[in-house]
């Protein structure tokens, strides 16, 4: 893991197409701007977590196309 330290104003750049601007120190709060193409998905990793259990939880589940009511045609 690199592990970088900055001041309020300093940006981190990743790559050619993202950038990290620390916005605000506050104690043990950090607020970071995030500047990268709509293709990139970015998370909290509380969020991400919360997204994979879901995932798993959806793929465990023992669903079928059959489960589905007929519908007439």
């Amino acid at each position: 893991m690199l592990i970088l330290s900055r001041k309020t104003n300093q940006k981190i750049f990743i790559g050619d197409s993202i950038e990290l601007t620390i916005i605000e120190i506050r104690g043990d709060q950090v607020k970071v701007g995030v500047e990268a193409p709509r293709s990139v998905k970015i998370f909290r990793q509380e969020v991400y977590e919360e997204i994979q259990r879901e995932n798993r939880a959806a793929s465990d589940s023992p669903w079928s196309p059959n489960s589905l009511p007929q519908l007439p045609v």
